[in-house]
């Protein structure tokens, strides 16, 4: 990435500059309003105060936030649809909720001021992505229950910016209103970045000289540096990475700046911590683990020491632009997303990471996990470039063994490597499907 970036843009000054003392005096001062205030009005957080112990009076500083209990998703499912809301039902603006495709959904609810709140802040993370009212916003997140849509939209308003409400699906045509309405700002998911780029090559059309993007906004999964590179080269623009969650508020938690040395903290509304996954334990800033997040100013449903399951580290070094909020760098996995395979820890961006390396290969893959005769299989599926895969079989064979090796060093653990024919791995929308695991198949037989 470029040492000067081509603008320090910031949508409100005063709050992501706020000096340090201050914003810890802030951050104090709202998580003891906000512990009193569920305390009384969250029959969950109520009980569970009482279960460990905990009273309001105990938060005097910051350093009291671990003496408070974690919430975990699980709790969100128990309590479906509105248990965990801390405001009446009448309150309650508008409520969001995840697909539910492993049981109940996770519902989130917003007040009119959470969702002023949200518009904020994702004011805020397109004006750090340099986006102004001056651009168009083709926004490719998905619309309804899922928060990306909606959450890009009301902050490209809010900063004055055209928006085409797109949705995700029907590639060519995403790319035809890309070049009709002269989109200069993309917003997807990171692996749907990477779909409309080949639409867009299957067309025939040069998106260098025919569609004017030079910025693109992409949360919503892991995505590693390789990614990165690959989309910046195939969209011609400058890629962003955003964070959120649907349960904290939606997209627009944290995101880059023009320096792109991790994703700026909205830590006015929102108090990280890195734990160790394991024990539970803080760690200091500089330490990988699980990224834990109390909303402060989250009205309807707030959440105390929210467990994510992404992985990261923190940091509170100065940043070039100024801003003076904790970043955490780009997540490198998810906790229940990581495979165990044979007892070696195995994340789907490690193996991401090593298949981006090599220009024989699209960056199209899936993982498939089975158990054989006792014994965890690990098998991975890429799809080769047209040009390569034309090279024939006994070029692709000597190359995949070079892939295994090269895999096998990452990861510590053998691998099957299948490099199938180009446009053959599923393509999606959204979230891309990485990991099919079979072994849950084979227990049950």
């Amino acid at each position: 990435m470029a040492t000067k970036p081509s603008h320090s843009l910031m949508w409100n000054s005063k709050a992501e500059c706020m000096p340090i003392e201050e914003r810890r005096s802030l951050q104090l001062k709202r998580l003891q309003d906000l512990v009193e205030r569920i305390a009384v009005q969250s029959p969950f957080y109520r009980s569970l105060f009482q279960k460990h112990g905990v009273k309001p009076g105990d938060i005097r500083t910051l350093d009291d936030l671990r003496r408070l209990p974690f919430t975990v998703k699980e709790d969100l499912r128990d309590n479906y649809p509105y248990e965990l809301f801390a405001t009446p039902l009448k309150d309650v603006v508008r409520i969001h909720c995840s697909s539910g495709t492993t049981g109940k959904p996770v519902v989130s609810g917003y007040t009119a001021n959470d969702i002023e709140m949200w518009t904020e802040m994702m004011a805020r993370s397109l004006t750090s992505a340099g986006a102004s009212y001056r651009d168009v916003v083709h926004n490719s997140y998905g619309y309804g229950l899922f928060t990306g849509g909606l959450g890009i939209d009301t902050g490209a308003r809010k900063i004055g910016a055209a928006t085409v409400p797109m949705s995700g699906g029907v590639n060519n045509r995403q790319i035809m209103l890309m070049e009709d309405f002269g989109a200069t700002v993309l917003t997807c998911t990171p692996s749907y970045a990477l779909v409309l780029a080949e639409a867009a090559a299957q067309m025939g059309l040069d998106i260098r000289n025919r569609i004017k993007l030079r910025v693109g906004v992409f949360g919503a999964e892991p995505w590693t540096e390789e990614m990165r590179v690959e989309i910046e080269e195939k969209l011609h623009l400058e890629a962003y990475d955003i964070f959120g969650m649907g349960e904290i508020m939606g997209p627009g938690v944290s995101v880059e700046c023009a320096y792109h040395n991790g994703l700026h903290m909205q830590d006015d509304n929102f108090l990280p911590e890195i734990i160790d996954p394991d024990t539970g334990e803080p760690l200091p800033p500089g330490e990988q683990g699980e990224l834990v997040i109390t909303t402060l100013t989250k009205e309807a449903m707030p959440l105390i020491r929210y467990r994510t399951r992404d992985i990261t580290r923190l940091t509170d070094d100065p940043c070039p632009c100024g801003r003076t909020s904790v970043r955490h760098f780009k997540l490198t996995g998810r906790t229940d997303d990581m495979l165990i395979i044979k007892g070696v820890n195995v994340f789907p961006s490690q193996i991401e990471a090593v298949l981006l390396r090599h220009s024989e290969l699209a960056p199209q893959y899936v993982l498939v996990v089975e158990r054989k005769n006792n014994l965890d299989q690990l098998e991975i599926q890429v799809e080769a470039t047209e040009a390569f895969y034309n090279q024939g079989a006994d070029t692709i064979s000597l190359f995949s063994e070079k892939l295994h090796y090269e895999m096998q060093q990452m990861l510590y653990v053998s691998s099957k490597i299948i490099i199938v024919p180009p446009r053959t791995v599923q393509r999606s929308e959204g979230k891309a499907k990485r990991v099919i695991d079979k072994r849950k198949e084979w227990l049950e037989r």
